[in-house]
């Protein structure tokens, strides 16, 4: 199959070497001059810009975006929009709130247009192992679209699906996203409490051990141990944990449908707190604890 990928950064340049090695023809648009370069020697034919990528596909044509999440992606929409015909396909590769995908499908749909959301879990590993795609869309044009589904996933029938209309793709994977959350954050609170303890533990040698039979085995923990093998005291590494937004989408959609997520919501608020280099919080907890009790307070 035929297809543009827009957005060459190290995700979306793996998806498209991955594809072409199974033969699938894509064109490469990027604004970076070093990652349109890159990946030409990947044998993705590179394009000046967005119009000479559209112009180069033949008719159906499929637009596979892989670009940050939010008014970037609207911004490319309104873009291709007036140079795509009739039944043209836009495929969403990334982490967009799945509200702005159904918005997004809306629009395009009154153009005679059709987009699919492919949420994409696999990071730098899926040029190896495979991405795992969830996907949302009109059931026609994801069966068209499944011999690039089968191509990027770990096997053709394994690790994707449809899951149901527009907007349901990224929807799973924002739900996705928070249990990763919960997940990583059990783990660090695991082996820190580890780390603290007396018994001068080697925690590489209990996070291999733990990858082999273990209930708590996972890909996760596979990459907490080659993460503690190569920096077992994890020096040069500053207690700073971002959020790229999917957490915190998915603990409003909890809040919004009466759900109970306390694992989900709490990791993400810990991640928050991670960035507080100057808590007044904390501050005034300690200035409280002085003034009902006449607790000691700690001076700077």
């Amino acid at each position: 199959m035929d297809l543009a990928m827009v957005g060459l950064g190290r995700m979306g340049a793996n998806m498209a070497e991955r594809l072409v090695r199974d033969g699938h023809r894509v064109v490469g648009c990027d604004p970076s001059e070093e990652a349109t370069a890159s990946a030409a020697e990947k044998g993705i034919e590179p394009s000046t810009s967005l119009a000479a990528a559209v112009g180069a596909l033949p008719s159906p044509r499929i637009v596979w975006l892989m670009v940050p999440a939010g008014p970037l992606v609207d911004k490319l929409i309104a873009e291709l929009e007036p140079m795509l015909s009739k039944d043209d396909i836009v495929i969403d590769g990334g982490n967009s709130m799945y509200k702005d995908t159904v918005r997004r499908a809306e629009t395009l749909r009154e153009h005679h247009l059709h987009y699919v959301d492919v949420g994409t879990s696999g990071g730098v590993w899926g040029l190896q192992e495979g991405y795992s795609m969830m996907v949302g869309g009109e059931t026609s044009i994801v069966e068209s679209l499944k011999p690039l589904f089968e191509t990027l996933a770990p096997a053709a029938d394994k690790g994707w699906g449809h899951v149901g209309p527009s907007g349901s793709g990224h929807f799973t994977k924002m739900v996705h996203n928070g249990i990763e959350y919960g997940m990583m954050q059990a783990y660090a609170e695991g082996f820190a409490i580890m780390e603290r303890k007396d018994f001068d533990l080697d925690l590489h040698q209990v996070a291999e051990i733990w990858r082999h039979g273990s209930v708590v085995r996972s890909w996760l923990l596979d990459l907490t141990a080659d993460a503690l093998g190569k920096d077992p005291s994890l020096e040069g590494i500053a207690p700073y944990v971002a959020d790229s937004g999917e957490g915190r989408w998915t603990v409003a959609e909890a809040i919004e449908l009466d759900v109970s997520a306390p694992v989900i919501t709490l990791s993400l608020l810990e991640r928050l707190r991670s960035r507080e280099q100057d808590s007044y919080g904390d501050k005034l907890l300690s200035a409280m604890r002085n003034e009902f009790g006449g607790h000691a307070i700690k001076k700077d």
